[in-house]
């Protein structure tokens, strides 16, 4: 999360030292939850913890009693009131994109989820910084057995979107070379483990602090973007997944191989600079996906990934890894 705007949303968070409490409701009162809320939207302090109603499952959702919920970089974006038309948001606003709890209730026609299960997901219009959130049957799965609930709220968009752009849309196969900019980010540090486990070398770039967390991810050659224009060492790469943007997109088109593929997740790939070198260029959006989560799981719970989580904001200007927002304890197995 490299936004002014992200780094003061994170700021408050631990500033506030986020902690939720499970209150009774007496039986004649409409259910109520904790939630963090923005009534208009701006920056991080427009934000105020109350108690609102708990939301009730449609038909074909599951009501999810929130555990622990990831901070990433759609939370400030959509508090800003950036994205308020494309993505249809409304307010009263509660933000939290990723999710890990427990389903408490499954709707008339949920067919894949029951009261009890553990589960991680991305709710496509958020609520996650709440007690409870409701969640269509496609937006979550079952939680990875081997990490605990604050560490699995750390994976769904990250995971998600390395997934998407390395695995649906880049194909990417054993043997091939994939450029990463930006690996030691949220998105950055997953697109290093998928691509490895999908038998792919990899390149990826950060600044000196992280390089040992390049190759701690897996990646072959790690990159020193303060120091080396990667441009000089990369030649004839299969994919480039850029997390960065601008210059760094600029100067990527160049070393990647006729035929190979630019997947940008800040911009648009500019189409004379594709036609130009012979290559695709794809705008990666992510999407909530059960099948996709299921598939990230397997993985997880097999070693091949693992989620970088923080709790202390750092004063550098990116962030390493994620931050995750605890709602309530983990539950004793």
């Amino acid at each position: 999360m490299k936004s002014f705007l992200g780094h003061r949303l994170l700021a408050f968070l631990v500033r506030a030292g986020l902690a939720f409490t499970i209150h009774a409701v007496r039986a004649d009162e409409k259910p109520m939850m904790k939630a963090v809320v923005a009534h208009q939207y701006g920056a991080p302090e427009v934000l105020k913890f109350e108690e609102v109603p708990q939301p009730e499952p449609k038909e074909d959702e599951a009501l999810v009693r929130v555990i622990a919920s990831g901070v990433n970089p759609a939370d400030p974006l959509t508090l800003s009131g950036k994205y308020a038309r494309e993505w249809d948001t409304h307010l009263p606003l509660i933000p939290g994109y990723e999710i890990a709890g427990i389903v408490e209730k499954a709707g008339a026609q949920v067919t894949t989820l029951k009261k009890g299960d553990a589960v991680y997901g991305y709710p496509t219009f958020g609520g996650g910084w709440a007690e409870y959130v409701t969640a269509k049957e496609w937006e979550v799965a079952a939680k990875p057995r081997s990490l605990t609930f604050a560490e699995t709220a750390a994976v769904p968009m990250g995971a998600l979107t390395a997934w998407q752009a390395l695995v649906n849309v880049a194909h990417l196969q054993p043997g091939q070379t994939v450029l990463i900019h930006g690996g030691s980010g949220g998105v950055g540090s997953f697109a290093i483990q998928i691509a490895k486990a999908q038998g792919a070398r990899v390149i990826a770039t950060a600044s000196t602090t992280n390089q040992d967390l390049l190759k701690q991810l897996g990646a072959d050659v790690a990159i020193d973007y303060t120091k080396t224009k990667f441009e000089d060492t990369v030649k004839d790469v299969d994919a480039v997944l850029d997390l960065v943007g601008r210059e760094t997109l600029a100067r990527s088109y160049g070393v990647v191989k006729k035929g190979g593929i630019v997947l940008d997740l800040v911009g648009r790939p500019d189409p004379a600079e594709l036609e130009k070198h012979g290559i695709r260029g794809v705008a990666i959006w992510v999407r909530p996906d059960a099948k996709d989560l299921t598939q990230i799981a397997h993985l997880i719970d097999a070693g091949k990934i693992k989620p970088i989580v923080t709790q202390v904001l750092p004063l550098t200007h990116h962030t390493r890894g994620k931050v995750v927002l605890r709602i309530a304890d983990e539950p004793k197995s």
